[in-house]
């Protein structure tokens, strides 16, 4: 029998079952959003795939996982999950929500957050632009010692269907090189086809969900006045600060939002609902 599906959402998309059922909730809404056709899935695919990704199990020592977004389970995952945290039972092998309990609570609820953030913007990206992201995560997890250690998952599409829906995800889990417990989680999206990268803030269980990109009240309303076709000079007379500083902030939001100019800018905020 199929487990639930609550108990099956990927590492980086999951949450503990507390108060946060809200989020939760958005997040599984929007996952419903993409629409299948069964017959139209070819898992020989995934069959194809399965040697390469045992190999990169093993040579990388990483954990890796293949999430099906129509069934919302994990069709695969390599044996050495538990090794990776340290545990010496089969437990984590044989059931992967293991796994999930070890996230730390607050970073699992940043997790599903960005997982949010992400969705929304990959449902407005063509076909190419959704096959040249990364979502890199940085996060604490609880290892066999009973202690918290840091590890990175990195994230992308492993395949569409023939609609373009998000099919099969792939995940590949690492010790970080960093272990410090004074942070939390860290998130970033990464372009591999341009070096591009665009932060995600840290997530507070404020209630109030927000886009993931750091943008600073400012950036975002210097972003809106570029929308509205003003240029720095005039932007710098409307909110009575130097041309320097307005061109300080664009040139920050450019960095924050992966952008080339700030046209493309006001596209991509756009899409994430910045504006």
């Amino acid at each position: 029998m199929r487990k639930k599906i609550v108990d099956n959402i990927p590492t980086n998309l999951t949450m503990k079952k507390t108060d946060d059922s809200d989020i939760f909730s958005k997040y599984f809404e929007l996952l419903n959003q993409q629409k299948f056709v069964p017959e139209n899935l070819d898992y020989s695919i995934l069959e194809k795939h399965k040697p390469l990704l045992q190999q990169l199990a093993t040579i990388g020592n990483s954990g890796v996982s293949v999430f099906d977004l129509y069934k919302k389970e994990y069709v695969f995952y390599s044996p050495n999950f538990s090794r990776v945290l340290g545990y010496g039972s089969a437990k984590m092998d044989k059931e992967h929500t293991f796994y999930n309990s070890k996230v730390h609570q607050d970073d699992a609820f940043g997790l599903t957050k960005n997982a949010i953030t992400l969705l929304k913007l990959f449902y407005q990206f063509s076909w190419d632009e959704k096959a040249n992201y990364k979502l890199i995560n940085e996060f604490r997890m609880e290892n066999a010692d009973g202690k918290y250690i840091r590890v990175i998952e990195q994230h992308q599409i492993l395949e569409f269907d023939i609609h373009g829906n998000l099919w099969l995800a792939l995940s590949t889990t690492d010790i970080s090189p960093n272990q410090s417990m004074n942070e939390g989680l860290k998130s970033q999206l990464l372009n591999f086809r341009t070096g591009k990268i665009i932060p995600f803030k840290a997530e507070e269980r404020s209630g109030k969900e927000e886009p993931g990109i750091a943008l600073t009240n400012r950036e975002k309303q210097i972003l809106q006045l570029v929308k509205d076709g003003l240029l720095s000079k005039e932007i710098s007379d409307k909110l009575a600060i130097s041309v320097h500083t307005v061109n300080t902030h664009r040139q920050r939001f450019l960095e924050k939002l992966g952008a080339n100019n700030s046209m493309e800018a006001v596209v991509f905020a756009s899409r994430l609902g910045l504006l």
